[in-house]
């Protein structure tokens, strides 16, 4: 029995290996080709230092002064005396080129739609079936999308979870004048290839063992569509709610897509925030941060996930200091008006 493992790396690549049951987490790397820096092979250099952020393993031999009791808390690990026992995803905070773990996956997918969810938002549809192997991704992550015949690529993350027959759906915004948005509205067609890197991004959904709050600013919200289908998927009974801000109504999309996750999720809630909304606008007004439940949040320990503009994931910081909670961690992933992404994690 083998289990898929996922090594994520503080250049915000990812690479996907197969270990063994009990296999040791470096051996089935280097047998991968992805060469863990060590050194004792012992557990006591520390050299290997790496974190477990989901799935089951056990660990042999740990020096104290490799990784106090706190560490092995925080579920920090020594690669050389890791035996994987499910699938997991694990964190490295050095440069994948330092292990010649090489490039992120490159494959060419066929555009099936492009469907208009709001007056500038597109949910682009593309068929990467003829890879011939399921992309796999954690949930949360993105790609680079080389927009055709432009020489350029931008950065979108996925609107779903892997799935085996790769069909791949991206939520994108569509300004008045850029690279991408140019292409969708004047230039793309069905039966167009299109040619995507991944997986990218250390932003993605952790192990789920607490109340989850996720924020999203306008297509931040794609990062958890992937989420939420995953915890759809596994069943999840955990606390999750979403706050969902745009500027204005009709900046709001796949709300039924949002409404059906309530059928599957049992404590799923869905909070629609609108900064500008008009007249006729009944639901919640203003910034997110301003409709966070400070008590709530206060009573018990979550996972906080941020994805959207700078000044939405600025904002909510902000409010977390003010509030002075403690018990928390923070994930959080920044839109730039550049061909990438900016993606950050913290743990308070």
């Amino acid at each position: 029995m083998g289990h898929a493992v996922a090594l994520n790396f503080a250049d915000g690549k990812t690479f996907f290996i197969q270990v063994k049951h009990n296999e040791l987490l470096v051996d089935a790397a280097m047998r991968q080709g992805i060469k863990i820096p060590i050194d004792c092979r012992e557990g006591v250099c520390g050299t290997c230092q790496g974190q477990c952020e989901s799935g089951l393993y056990e660990l042999d031999y740990v020096d104290e002064d490799a990784l106090s009791e706190r560490d092995l808390a925080e579920r920090k690990i020594l690669a050389c005396q890791t035996k994987v026992q499910s699938n997991a995803a694990f964190y490295f905070d050095h440069h994948s080129h330092i292990c010649h773990a090489g490039d992120s996956q490159k494959i060419a997918a066929v555009v099936k739609s492009v469907q208009w969810v709001s007056p500038n938002t597109a949910v682009l549809k593309v068929d990467a079936s003829a890879n011939g192997q399921t992309l796999q991704f954690l949930p949360g992550q993105y790609a680079h999308l080389y927009v055709p015949d432009t020489g350029t690529y931008r950065s979108y993350s996925f609107a779903h979870c892997p799935n085996t027959d790769n069909q791949l759906q991206f939520l994108i915004r569509i300004l008045p004048s850029g690279v991408m948005s140019d292409y969708l509205r004047e230039r793309c067609q069905v039966g167009q290839t299109i040619l995507l890197e991944a997986p990218l991004g250390s932003f993605y959904l952790r192990e789920a063992e607490r109340p989850l709050v996720f924020v999203a600013g306008g297509t931040g919200l794609s990062a958890f569509l992937g989420m939420l289908d995953d915890l759809a998927a596994a069943d999840c009974a955990l606390l999750i709610h979403l706050y969902y801000g745009v500027n204005h109504e009709q900046d709001l999309c796949e709300l039924e897509r949002l409404q059906a996750y309530s059928d599957r999720l049992p404590n799923f809630e869905c909070h629609l925030v609108v900064s500008e909304g008009s007249e006729s606008w009944t639901g919640k007004r203003g910034y997110v941060h301003a409709h966070l439940p400070r008590e709530s949040l206060a009573a018990a320990a979550f996972d906080m996930y941020l994805c959207g503009p700078p000044p939405m994931i600025e904002a909510v910081k902000t409010w977390l200091d003010e509030q002075g909670l403690q018990d928390y961690r923070l994930y959080s992933e920044k839109f730039v008006p550049s061909n990438v992404n900016t993606a950050n994690t913290e743990s308070v």
